[in-house]
């Protein structure tokens, strides 16, 4: 056995010994009915002069909005946290100002979207329901995953559930959250994947909550930097494992740091080796496993057709999901005609491309052939999401009402997307092997 395959045996030993942790030990959720009327009515707590560190519910993260029987309202994003254990949590929130018009996008823990910009004029007010993926580094009580500098204080690991209301005039009424049990998509990948904790940068696995209904849950275990055995060997599949159930769901992305040289390279057998270790693991919870190629760089040739910068991986996975006779979302194949369909300038748009100074602590231009802006991420979503139409997933039943089917030779023209911007940014790369 070569020294490759010894450290594949090792990680698949080491990954499957956690396979029947239950999380008996984890406390229950709670639930919460928040209202910004100072007389909130039988059943309900007032928000007024609530702050989470005192109470452990109310507004966190910076300046609490007005808030008044109209509603709670601010110019600028606003944060409110209630404390919870992990698990998934439905979130109501009644959108709206008694007394202005308003526009309103929630996102959840690190600036996962969960609402679409809403507008509404004075005196309406729109419901909106949603599910919540709340998780800690804990896999057992004294196992943890391996976490990141950058993962300390990333609000996806901490101990509450954090919305952010954020638009023009953003409003609410009324908040509850309840715990809920609801099928889980989990998310294994990288950078292109993860919940990108700060503007411009976004990664599509951010943007899938936004288009489903209350009816299952987004699990986003990704993380900047990661290979399929990294993912491993920092214990993030036995955390996904500790807490996955019969009909949940595992989807798959790992290529852009595997095929880079260096310490963190995986080489083609032990890639194939490791995506059917997963499978096999997600089978043996009873969940369905779903591989994605990833998509494509930001490469063109002199013709305005995209290169392929992923080497032999996309093919691989291709050829293991056909052998494995599991469904493969190609988003390589999918990113490709997006693309070169958008063409080469209009593509700029979609990754990180930025002058000198357009953010805090940014003396230097921002020219990212990896990575995303919102409007990149939210197009690459669309493509995952056709692609569980195009494969017939049981989940396909849950995609909200209206969600229009998406093709990738007719990309969204980049200004129809008005999602508002994030009060934390930064000009630092995500963290890359």
């Amino acid at each position: 056995m070569n020294i490759s395959s010894r450290f594949v045996a090792q990680m698949l030993l080491f990954s499957g010994t956690l396979m029947g942790v239950s999380m008996a030990w984890a406390a229950p959720g709670q639930s919460y009915r928040l209202s910004c009327s100072p007389h909130p009515g039988h059943g309900f707590q007032t928000l007024a002069g609530t702050g989470y560190a005192a109470a452990g519910y109310g507004f966190d993260l910076g300046p609490s909005p007005d808030i008044s029987v109209a509603g709670c309202t601010a110019g600028q994003p606003f944060y409110l946290s209630v404390k919870e254990p992990e698990g998934n949590f439905l979130v109501t929130v009644t959108l709206g100002n008694a007394k202005a018009a308003a526009v309103t996008a929630v996102k959840a823990e690190a600036r996962r979207l969960m609402v679409f910009p809403l507008a509404t004029q004075p005196g309406q007010f729109v419901t909106r329901r949603f599910v919540v993926h709340t998780r800690t580094p804990f896999i057992t009580p004294t196992e943890q995953v391996h976490r990141k500098p950058r993962e300390m204080g990333d609000l996806d690991w901490d101990h509450k559930l954090t919305l952010e209301f954020t638009g023009e005039h953003a409003s609410f009424r009324r908040v509850t959250v309840t715990p809920i049990d609801v099928p889980t998509i989990y998310l294994a990948g990288d950078s292109t994947v993860v919940d990108q904790q700060k503007a411009p940068w976004a990664a599509w696995g951010q943007m899938l909550p936004a288009f489903f209904n209350d009816k299952v849950s987004v699990a986003n275990e990704a993380e900047s930097g990661e290979t399929i055995r990294s993912f491993v060997s920092e214990k993030r599949l036995d955390k996904v494992m500790s807490t996955m159930r019969a009909g949940d769901y595992l989807f798959i992305q790992f290529a852009h740091n595997d095929q880079k040289p260096g310490r963190g390279f995986v080489p083609i057998p032990q890639y194939k080796q490791l995506l059917r270790h997963y499978i096999a693991l997600a089978r043996s919870k009873g969940a369905h496993p779903v591989l994605v190629t990833s998509m494509n760089r930001l490469a063109f040739n002199p013709k305005g057709q995209i290169v392929q910068t992923l080497g032999d991986y996309p093919h691989a996975m291709r050829q293991v999901a056909r052998q494995q006779h599991v469904p493969l979302i190609d988003l390589n194949a999918m990113s490709k005609t997006l693309f070169e369909a958008m063409g080469p300038q209009e593509t700029l748009k979609a990754f990180v491309h930025f002058p000198a100074n357009t953010f805090p602590d940014q003396p230097k231009p921002l020219a990212d052939n990896t990575h995303f802006t919102s409007y990149g991420a939210l197009e690459l979503a669309k493509c995952v999401v056709q692609g569980i139409r195009e494969d017939h997933l049981p989940i396909a039943k849950d995609i909200r009402h209206g969600v229009p089917l998406f093709r990738p030779a007719h990309p969204d023209p980049f200004s129809v997307w008005t999602l508002p911007p994030d009060p934390f940014v930064s000009g630092q790369t995500p963290y890359e092997r």
